[in-house]
């Protein structure tokens, strides 16, 4: 009898072990899903509720005035912001933001009317002042008062009065662009004009290096302030002084309450890595959504965020900000990121919660060990761009905590979130999962940099470890805006009739690989991968391996071309490690046995410092066009002879020899 009833778990037995690590996460899965579906109906019935609110109440406008005003009635006495020395309640955000708002407001040319904030009396163009003509001299500066819905650019380190402006801006009905701050001359005006700026709020600190420009943004139009009373300059009006002259009263919800929750609300500058920045579009909708991006890590009000990030970089701005007013908690706000004075903030403040970008995570794990770094309260780590090396040092070194790597893009509509905390995961493919936030990944050609299409024109699904290009369907609750200008700014981030005709789905330009398990891994830019010896070689696996080596600390991996050569051959910017020296026989032996050969970078270039953006991604573009001429770059550069089996160093003989083809890399 017993042999009877183990027969059907004997035959089962193969079909249990099949799906089984599928299965073993569904727990993990199905938790996350209740917790995204929780916080998609809080997000909605909030949008409701401030939809159907009183229009003269700060609680009827757009997400960002109500969820301020919500939490100053809630919370006002809970710490929203540290910076430096300095503390502000929600209660405090809320006032200065209102004064920004007021500000803003008056160089709208608006009014209230003879019973404040309480009365209908609120008027576009008109008011207590009289004409526009007066109230452009009593400004002084002759400026036309800006549009409703006018553009206002921000040029300003990360700061409370970067955040004040931003969220009164967004009560005034205004749209802000975030300028990253490191933009000058060209960069800079073809940002401006490209989002339609009317106005410039620049640092003064920054007015030295934008003395040359002044002339080109005033020919512009452009209504011009300075956050601080140090701008001598004429024509440059200090907004911070007219900003405190104001009252902190609130203001009318439907200054700021949007047409359609598509309006946008928001530019966002791309990095630029390839060409000029361009200005993404963000709606409302996503500022409503990037609310819950705490609440969908597993933070809480009672938390304390670190944020050292750009807040012009949506990492900085709507993850960790709007991300922090989502959950109402605190953050300890940082101009610039200090990896020796990390540990010690973290102590100081009761940090619990560290936003990272992986760049951060290694100059932490690269720093001699102190002793703040011991009994710190930091149990959860959130970000994304972590690489495997340099995770698994980071929680051996500073754990136990939790990392929580995730992926988006500006002006994306999908995000993943590695919920189970699988080590080198950026998430998971789950029918869950998918069901909440659907995409999917297809076979993508490196050499036509298009995806493939089988005999219908229709893309193919990739298979369990095979990479593939992330794509999703572009939807009412998922869509994607594009970017101020020309349409064709947008070409190629949509892709149509991929699995069915008439379908749409945004392209991220990136190569994901889900594992048989379902676990989602970067694999690479689209841009980054490059073929050489008619194989596909991506930058991030090749310098993933290098990084293992000991005596390497900054590996950055590209592509450069080769006379006489077909594709690109791999070049590696290398950072070695303190006090270590190049060990040129361990790295041939090493990358012989872990890579394949067509994947063996065939030039090294020896740096103290890797080149990155201000927001901490590697300089690819430039340095594959800087190519391996060693009479024309300054650092250390050493060449694969394959035939030899070493690294040597690139003198301009051998360079000679290469370019004739005597050399065999």
């Amino acid at each position: 009898m017993a042999a009877l009833l183990l027969l059907p778990l004997l035959l089962l037995l193969p079909l249990l072990l099949h799906f089984w690590p599928q299965w073993r996460w569904w727990a993990a899965d199905l938790a996350f899903a209740v917790r995204a579906l929780r916080c998609k109906r809080a997000l909605g019935a909030r949008a409701l509720a401030a939809a159907a609110g009183d229009p003269q109440s700060p609680e009827g406008g757009c997400s960002l005035a109500w969820r301020l005003a919500q939490l100053a009635r809630q919370r006002p006495a809970h710490t929203f912001l540290i910076h430096g020395a300095r503390r502000f309640s929600y209660a405090e955000a809320e006032r200065q933001s209102n004064r920004a708002a007021r500000a803003f407001l008056r160089a709208r040319g608006w009014e209230e009317g003879p019973r404040g904030g309480d009365s209908g009396g609120a008027r576009e163009g008109e008011g207590a002042a009289g004409s526009q003509e007066a109230r452009a001299a009593r400004e002084g500066d002759g400026a036309a008062p800006l549009a409703p819905g006018a553009t206002v650019a921000l040029l300003l380190p990360a700061g409370p009065e970067f955040l004040w402006l931003w969220f009164g801006l967004a009560k005034a009905g205004l749209r802000t662009a975030f300028v990253p701050t490191a933009l000058r001359r060209g960069p800079l005006l073809h940002c401006l004009r490209s989002c339609g700026a009317s106005a410039l709020v620049l640092a003064p600190e920054f007015l030295e290096s934008l003395e040359p420009d002044l002339p080109a943004l005033r020919a512009m139009g452009l209504r011009l302030w300075a956050a601080g009373p140090e701008a001598h300059s004429a024509g440059i009006r200090d907004l911070l002084a007219e900003v405190s002259a104001e009252v902190d009263a609130p203001v009318p919800g439907y200054l700021s309450a949007p047409q359609s929750i598509m309006d946008t609300c928001l530019y966002i500058f791309t990095s630029g890595t390839t060409g000029l920045p361009k200005a993404a579009r963000i709606s409302h909708l996503k500022v409503l959504q990037c609310q819950g991006f705490y609440q969908l890590c597993g933070a809480h009000q009672e938390d304390v965020i670190y944020l050292a990030l750009p807040l012009y970089h949506m990492s900085g701005s709507l993850l960790g900000i709007v991300g922090c007013l989502g959950i109402g908690a605190t953050v300890v706000l940082k101009s610039k990121f200090s990896a020796g004075q990390f540990w010690e903030d973290c102590q100081k403040h009761r940090v619990t919660v560290f936003q990272y970008i992986g760049e951060l995570c290694r100059y932490l794990v690269n720093q001699p060990p102190n002793q703040a770094e011991r009994g710190h309260q930091v149990r959860l780590a959130v970000g994304s761009g972590l690489r495997p090396d340099t995770w698994e040092r980071f929680v051996r070194r500073f754990g136990p905590l939790q990392v929580l790597e995730t992926y988006g893009l500006t002006e994306g509509n999908v995000a993943t979130f590695n919920y189970t905390g699988r080590r080198g995961a950026v998430g998971r493919a789950s029918w869950l999962y998918k069901h909440v936030f659907p995409f999917s990944l297809i076979r993508y050609d490196v050499t036509t940099g298009e995806p493939f299409r089988d005999t219908r024109g229709h893309c193919v699904a990739t298979s369990a470890g095979e990479p593939g290009l992330l794509v999703a369907p572009v939807s009412q609750q998922s869509p994607f805006l594009g970017y101020a200008g020309k349409p064709e700014l947008a070409q190629g981030k949509l892709l149509k009739d991929v699995f069915r005709p008439g379908d749409l789905f945004f392209n991220t330009g990136d190569l994901l690989v889900c594992d048989d398990q379902g676990f989602l891994r970067f694999h690479d830019r689209t841009g980054d991968t490059f073929r050489w010896k008619g194989e596909n070689v991506a930058t991030t696996e090749v310098a993933e391996a290098l990084e293992a080596l000991d005596f390497l600390q900054e590996v950055n991996v590209y592509g450069v071309t080769v006379p006489g050569h077909e594709g690109r051959a791999g070049m590696a910017a290398l950072v070695l490690r303190p006090p270590h020296p190049l060990d040129l026989g361990q790295l041939y032996a090493y990358v012989s046995e872990h890579l394949p050969p067509y994947a063996w970078p065939r030039f090294l270039r020896l740096q103290e410092s890797l080149a990155t953006t201000e927001t901490f991604k590697q300089q690819k573009v430039r340095m594959a066009k800087e190519g391996f001429d060693p009479s024309a770059l300054p650092d250390p550069l050493y060449v694969l002879d394959q035939a030899g089996g070493a690294y040597l160093p690139l003198t301009p003989a051998r360079y000679q020899a290469l370019l004739a083809g005597d050399l065999r890399i």
